[in-house]
């Protein structure tokens, strides 16, 4: 059964390739109950998230870019449609998902405190991760003008799509107002990437959130802190997913205490 799974792969989509396990599972049930077979050789196939057969392939390691690198992408998006959503990855870390379901109503940039309220995302079930993902997070200012320049651009576009305009109240969208999809979000941030003067092959959307765990680590954020801003259970859970990108403790106690005793001696 994985054999045949797996000589399918070059010809079927990941969801083409979930619904095809999901029917030989149900036939196979059948037949069970009608004593034909005695065990049901589907269900000992699992897909990860992605609709990969589960140890299949080792997962690509994710990695996070460097302050250096995160200001070229920026400054390689500067006046197009996505450097409001670059900006947010990178200063709020949301997840791609969650920026792609963002409404207006759930960012507050005239407020006394800017704000971003991470509540729902375009997953199956529309809703973050876990309960413990949803969090409100304050803006940074170059969020706040980013974001107030974006809503700018957007109502150029909504006036120019004219009756072609669907109004979905979405943050980040296509020139028409529709909901992205992650191949939209991942062609337009590789040629950005490019731009930027790095490998466009070798970044993914979600490593916007781990330079985000990155950059805040490596100017002494604790792991507390870090493991509340991206909406973890506990710090046990970004400990096993950002390990790479977290700075060992003992590097950030001796830079604080070189910071605190500077003038000693």
């Amino acid at each position: 059964m994985l054999t045949w799974l797996r000589g399918r792969k070059k010809h079927l989509s990941s969801r083409t390739l979930r619904l095809v396990l999901n029917l030989l599972e149900r036939a196979i049930r059948y037949a069970q109950v009608q004593e034909m077979v005695a065990r049901n050789v589907a269900e000992l196939v699992r897909l990860d998230q992605r609709g990969r057969l589960k140890g299949d392939r080792p997962g690509r390691a994710s990695k996070s870019m460097t302050l250096d690198q995160a200001v070229a992408v920026l400054r390689a998006a500067e006046g197009s449609r996505w450097y409001a959503y670059l900006v947010l990855s990178i200063v709020t870390g949301a997840r791609t998902e969650e920026l792609r379901s963002l409404t207006w109503d759930q960012i507050d940039t005239a407020g006394e405190v800017p704000t971003i309220h991470v509540w729902t995302s375009v997953r199956g079930d529309g809703d973050t991760k876990t309960r413990r993902s949803r969090r409100s997070l304050e803006l940074p200012t170059i969020a706040v003008t980013a974001v107030n320049a974006h809503r700018v651009m957007q109502a150029r576009e909504r006036l120019a799509a004219a009756g072609l305009w669907q109004d979905h109240r979405l943050v980040f969208c296509t020139g028409n107002g529709t909901p992205l999809d992650r191949h939209n979000v991942l062609r337009d941030l590789r040629r950005i990437i490019g731009k930027a003067g790095l490998n466009d092959k070798d970044w993914t959307a979600r490593e916007l959130r781990h330079t985000f765990v990155s950059l805040l680590s490596d100017h002494g954020v604790s792991i507390e802190e870090i493991s509340l801003l991206v909406g973890h259970d506990g710090t046990d859970t970004t400990e096993r997913v950002y390990r790479h990108q977290l700075r060992p403790v003992r590097r950030s106690a001796a830079k604080a205490m070189d910071d605190i005793l500077n003038d000693v001696g």
